[in-house]
């Protein structure tokens, strides 16, 4: 029986910050909600257009060098800053202890673990993980793709389980964050991500040909996994995805946030939205877990910037337009209680694609980050279960 505990509440991806709302999407384009968003998104480029032509009129009057050296100076800091946060982020990434040995525990032993840097699109450096299992013949390799704002160093405790069923792991960091190169917490674009974890998924199978490959992402790495799998190159590489709350259904908490995001997103990119979400959802039922994740310095805490938001309504919208041409098979796994997305969107998902192989699994009160709740154990077992029933199903 688990006891009540007092915590505060602490924020996690978009919770807060982009909530599933998607309610009412048949109201008629006449309704006094859609003239209202539509006079804000107007009002919004009225005050933007008469915010550049002062400044253009400043300029006329005024007039600077075309690149005096202080701009250049304070530009070539800033980039400075970034790099040195980088490496600082790398360094931390490198120390974090991917086999934790216990008590009567052979794996330390048994697992080959190592960290790399794969260079993806633009050709920024994204730090790559991997744990193999040593003892025996590899049935299978699974690809983490993490959630928004954290990291793959978290998934050591998932990693280990998931070699004592002999199956490998390979983890890679987004851009922006981890170890990764870029500025921490932002991601510029997430097709960018999604075309890396394809040639991150390619570059495993030239490195294991043969071996069955899986891709999980949570959060919104599973809206990366999920749009990566429509490919059908990459369909044809995997033997099925596998997705943990998965960001489908992600609508603004306001109008006006959805009518300004795109205009915003190209003017002011990297802009935050300082002093707000300073207390958002929790993402787990278990305290310690709540803990380490807002303690661990490579976790991007701050106010979301303008593009990463922007992006994430994009990739959610193209999903839920898209479900009907699903057809990789797929693992949906979802708490019931998840306030930072939507499990309904999941259901959908099950219910519209017409994946011949697909399955959904809901958990009754729990909350978002699931591999991360005090049952853990029992839904990674319940993930290593369907990739085994996955490749048996390929042997009939």
């Amino acid at each position: 029986m688990e006891g009540t505990v007092q915590m505060e509440e602490l924020t996690s991806g978009a919770s807060g910050r982009i909530i599933p709302v998607f309610k009412n999407v048949r109201r008629s384009v006449f309704s006094s909600a859609s003239i209202r968003r539509a006079l804000i998104f107007f009002q919004s480029i009225f005050l933007w257009f008469i915010f550049h032509l002062r400044r253009c009129q400043q300029h006329h009057r005024h007039p600077s060098p075309p690149s005096s050296p202080s701009s250049k100076r304070k530009f070539s800091f800033r980039r400075r800053e970034i790099e040195e946060d980088v490496l600082r982020r790398r360094a931390l990434a490198e120390e974090i202890q991917m086999v934790k040995p216990s008590i009567d525990d052979e794996w330390t032993s048994q697992c080959h673990a190592t960290t790399s840097l794969f260079f993806g699109t633009g050709r920024n450096a994204l730090f790559c993980r991997s744990w193999l299992p040593v003892s025996e013949e590899i049935r299978g390799i699974l690809i983490i793709i993490h959630g928004l704002n954290e990291h793959s160093g978290r998934y050591a405790d998932f990693a280990k389980q998931l070699n004592s069923s002999n199956f490998g792991v390979y983890a890679m960091d987004w851009i922006g964050h981890g170890g990764s190169d870029g500025l921490h917490g932002y991601v510029p674009s997430l097709d960018h991500v999604v075309a890396d974890t394809g040639s991150f998924l390619e570059k495993i199978k030239g490195d294991h040909p043969g071996t069955p490959c899986f891709l999980y992402g949570h959060s919104t790495g599973g809206a990366v996994v999920l749009k990566a799998a429509n490919y059908p190159y990459i369909e044809e590489m995997v033997e099925g995805i596998i997705l943990t709350s998965p960001a489908l259904r992600v609508t603004p908490a306001h109008p006006i946030v959805g009518a300004v995001a795109p205009l915003f997103s190209l003017l002011a990119p990297k802009y935050q939205f300082k002093g707000a979400n300073k207390r958002g959802i929790p993402v787990s039922r278990d305290p310690a877990a709540l803990i380490a994740k807002y303690t661990d310095p490579l976790v991007y805490t701050g106010p979301m910037r303008v593009r990463t938001g922007h992006e994430i309504l994009r990739i959610s919208s193209h999903l839920m337009r898209n479900f009907k041409s699903v057809t990789v098979p797929f693992f949906v796994l979802h708490g019931t209680a998840d306030k930072v997305t939507d499990p309904l969107a999941s259901q959908d998902l099950y219910h519209v694609a017409p994946s011949k192989y697909k399955h959904l699994k809901l958990y009754e009160g729990f909350l978002h980050d699931l591999l991360f709740e005090p049952e853990r154990e029992d839904i990674g077992r319940d993930i290593i279960d369907w990739m085994e029933r996955k490749l048996m199903s390929n042997s009939y």
